[in-house]
């Protein structure tokens, strides 16, 4: 991590804080954070406004702390604890209002909550947060209050005659207008992530895959299933990537190679770290699942939705964003058949999911039947994987998910 945008700050010039004391949320390209306080003291400057992005290394605020306090803070160490920072004591207040007042939407201070996701939206729609009625929690500004507020603010007479592109006498639109805005910090590592990934050089296998007997499966697994989350196909394609992984360790290595290397290096790497991309309200994420060998199908089921939980609140560790060694990445929950995946630099392969969709096929007294079909998308580095290693862990991944009973019966 390079660089971290301000949240929102918990206190103010003058506020008494103590040791663990929250100041401040900041956004890392990975996950929120709050940064508490190392110190007994006062608070004589905060360096940095909300948005801000600041360089890791740089100082957030100035505190001065008992051993070299002035006199004019003496009388603020000395008094009680002082009330929360204005912005913190009225976001509290708002809160607690709404609840009693149904749905009442905020406004005000405390409605300049939001993620770095919502405020890119923001400047892309050139819409001052403090216009935007936040219905989210604790006046939480939400992505649905900006484009409500937008279609609002657009749908009036003189709004709708500036949309009406003004054409010249000759019938010819004028020139395009272009703003330019900065990325947010996940944008930005997006960014340099896949710039570095498309150095790589990518070849794609693809194959169809009959999922008709385990969707069975899972119906009647999550039917008696009374406690923890439903198992989806993920959870089971999850598995199966691992027990093919024991048969084929080069897709779950990594290459080494640099200025200082004389000769590129295979790494390999005993455990297994299975990345499983997530659509979050920052963006994309792509936390992974510990040694996923040593698991059952319901504990790699309660790890996804312990991750994706996390995920949504921007709250997911370093541990839980870094180690991964192959990546799964589940398009077909939002839509789509196939995908082209990009490989992430530490890793060699990963695999994209498509809509498992209801087909015709014709069985083996060639009799028409339906069949629920899935597409499976590998991506892998050609540098190191050729295509016959790469087609015999697809089969083998295949087999496991098409015969269920195979991957079961390998589990410890």
């Amino acid at each position: 991590i390079k660089e971290v945008q301000i949240i929102q700050w918990f206190v103010q010039p003058g506020a008494r804080v103590e040791e663990w004391d929250k100041v401040c949320e900041v956004a890392s390209d990975k996950a929120n954070v709050e940064i508490t306080s190392k110190y007994d003291g006062v608070i004589k400057k905060l360096h940095y406004e909300p948005e801000d992005v600041v360089q890791v290394g740089q100082p957030l605020l100035e505190i001065d702390v008992l051993d070299d306090v002035v006199p004019d803070d003496e009388a603020t160490l000395a008094s009680e604890p002082q009330q929360p920072a204005p912005g913190v004591q009225e976001k509290d207040i708002s809160y607690k209002a709404r609840e009693e007042g149904g749905l009442e939407a905020f406004s005000g201070r405390h409605a300049a909550l939001a993620t770095p996701a919502v405020r890119g939206l923001l400047k892309e729609l050139d819409v001052n947060i403090t216009d935007v009625k936040g219905t989210g929690k604790d006046g939480r500004v939400l992505k649905e209050d900006v484009h409500r507020y937008v279609a609002g603010r657009d749908s009036g007479p003189s709004s709708t005659a500036q949309a009406t592109p003004r054409r010249s006498a000759f019938g010819v639109e004028e020139a395009q207008v272009e703003k330019a805005i900065g990325l947010t910090p996940i944008q930005s590592q997006m960014f340099k992530a896949m710039t570095k990934s498309l150095s790589i050089p990518h070849f794609l296998y693809a194959d169809e895959v009959d999922v008709t007997v385990l969707s069975a499966l899972r119906r009647r697994l999550n039917a008696q299933l009374r406690d923890g989350p439903k198992l989806s196909y993920l959870h089971f394609i999850i598995k199966a990537v691992s027990l093919a992984l024991e048969e084929f360790p080069l897709l779950n290595a990594r290459v080494e190679a640099g200025i200082d290397q004389p000769a590129p290096q295979l790494i390999m790497r005993e455990k297994q770290n299975i990345g499983v991309a997530m659509d979050t309200p920052k963006g994309l994420l792509v936390p992974n699942i510990k040694n996923v060998s040593s698991q059952s199908i319901g504990e790699i089921a309660s790890e996804c939705s312990r991750l994706q939980a996390l995920a949504k609140e921007g709250r997911l560790s370093a541990t839980d964003l870094t180690g991964g060694t192959i990546t799964v990445s589940n398009i077909g929950n939002i839509g789509g058949t196939y995908v082209a995946p990009i490989i992430v630099q530490s890793e060699v392969a990963i695999l994209g999911l498509g809509k498992a969709r209801t087909l015709p096929r014709f069985n083996d007294k060639d009799e028409m039947v339906k069949k629920e079909i899935m597409n499976f998308s590998w991506s892998a580095d050609h540098r190191l994987v050729d295509g016959a290693t790469m087609a015999r862990m697809a089969e083998k991944v295949r087999g496991f998910v098409e015969e269920p009973g195979l991957l079961i019966a390998r589990l410890r």
